[in-house]
């Protein structure tokens, strides 16, 4: 009577009595004597004296039944195991799911219980202090482990937030939806038993093997996102930003080594490369200055200054010119004016303003890209490229990416090839395609 049964609440969940095939409640006999497979019979079989291969009625016998006090006396071996389970079904706190789950007890039952029991219990305490040590001794030289508040987030499902932590429940440390989520699928139909045959039995043990396999391919990937705090994107992607542009680019390139480093060991290359990149550019900097005859910085802060000034008085007397070329054309003053608001807004202004009474037709502003999403990834010239064809950034990266990606496949492209890829208005692909060919971004075939 001292053995727990290992089964649930379901029905379902339990074996089959070896002789009437029944599903067994308990009590129900365990022989002591048969194995590795055990040999379990429901109280009517085991009183007919049930015999099958190597076992034998008169064999030594075990009682399994959780109908007894284990921790209190109001509470079964069997109510214990199911509260652990509904804590770990409902997560900690949800005492009202659980007691749901419980059936036989209340929500104030089941919190005192577990609390009493399995929180502050002192006979647990030697143990989870020497726990702790190890943990914190295994995570020295580790990132900062991730502690939970005292009431995560619960967001519901298929809300804002819950897409932005890609479906991660915060209160059960889990995910809606597991990589391969469907692999449990494989063994629902899968049961051992003494009939099968040698090659049946190696089947079923290598389709557990590739079950266990996958298995750790799904805790690899939750240990990936844990460790290098992917689960907030919006986040993740915020912190990328305080990098330069060149730094940017090289961290999206080396994402995929995140799996072989740690998230440590990352960081640090990352921050290194930064490091480098900012060195490199003060270099150029004071090379530039040598270049220019200054051998002080304070020589080198007068020159910038002077610089600044000069380019503000270029930009002035380029604007005057173009204010009296195009003050006779109400079309053309229009443009004009666009272009200046696009300089006012740090955006670099199209560079060509055709007279609208040179072609005989209105020709479209040039785009206002402020706010546009990836604007910031973008150099100069290639803003004056989307402004003058009016073509969203997000649009032309996903073109160019796809014209360098088939370049690079075949060795060469031809405008043909360009036009067929990307289906937009045919002269818009040729001024992008003329445009990566000049700036040597692809090759002509």
């Amino acid at each position: 009577m001292d053995r727990l049964a290992p089964f649930g609440a379901d029905p379902f969940d339990k074996p089959p009595c070896r002789s009437c095939s029944s599903y067994l409640t308990e009590p129900y006999i365990k022989c002591a004597e048969c194995g590795p497979t055990p040999v379990l019979l429901c109280l009517q079989c085991f009183t007919r004296g049930f015999e099958y291969k190597n076992h034998l009625s008169d064999h030594k016998y075990e009682i399994m039944t959780s109908d007894f006090p284990v921790l209190d006396p109001n509470w079964t071996a069997h109510e214990e195991v199911t509260l652990l389970e509904a804590v770990m079904d409902c997560g900690f706190g949800n005492w009202q799911d659980v007691a749901n789950q419980m059936r036989t007890k209340s929500k104030e039952d089941c919190e005192s219980h577990y609390m009493k029991h399995f929180i502050n219990n002192p006979l647990f305490s030697s143990t989870l202090l020497s726990l702790k040590q190890m943990e914190q001794a295994r995570t020295a030289d580790t990132a900062i482990p991730f502690k939970p508040a005292d009431d995560p987030p619960r967001p519901t499902f298929d809300s804002l937030l819950s897409r932005d932590m890609a479906g991660y429940m915060p209160a059960r440390a889990d995910f809606v939806e597991e990589f391969d989520n469907y692999a449990e699928w494989d063994l629902r139909d899968i049961d051992f038993v003494d009939d099968d045959s040698d090659i049946l039995h190696a089947l079923k043990i290598a389709v557990v093997d590739i079950y266990h396999s996958r298995l750790k391919e799904r805790q690899r990937r939750k240990k990936i996102i844990r460790d290098h705090g992917l689960i907030n994107l919006r986040k993740f992607q915020i912190l990328e930003r305080r990098y330069p542009k060149e730094v940017q680019d090289m961290y999206d390139s080396m994402r995929h080594f995140a799996r072989i480093l740690g998230p440590v060991e990352h960081s640090k290359f990352i921050e290194s490369h930064a490091l480098e990149f900012e060195l490199r550019r003060e270099i150029k900097k004071l090379q530039e200055y040598r270049r220019m005859g200054i051998q002080t910085f304070c020589s080198a802060k007068v020159f910038d200054r002077l610089s600044r000034s000069r380019e503000e008085e270029k930009r002035k007397r380029s604007m005057l010119s173009e204010v009296l070329q195009y003050i006779q054309d109400g079309g053309a003053c229009q443009r004009w004016l666009c272009k200046q608001a696009a300089i006012d807004s740090g955006l670099s202004p199209a560079s060509s303003v055709i007279s609208s009474s040179a072609t005989g037709r209105r020709h479209a502003p040039p785009l206002n890209l402020t706010g546009l999403p990836g604007t910031d990834k973008l150099n100069d010239k290639e803003k004056e490229l989307c402004q003058v064809v009016r073509l969203v950034p997000g649009a032309y990266l996903e073109y160019k990416a796809a014209l360098v990606n088939e370049c690079r496949r075949q060795g060469g492209l031809r405008l043909a090839q360009a036009r067929s890829l990307i289906k937009i208005d045919v002269n818009k692909t040729r001024k992008i395609y003329d445009f990566l060919l000049k700036e040597g971004y692809i090759s002509k075939a």
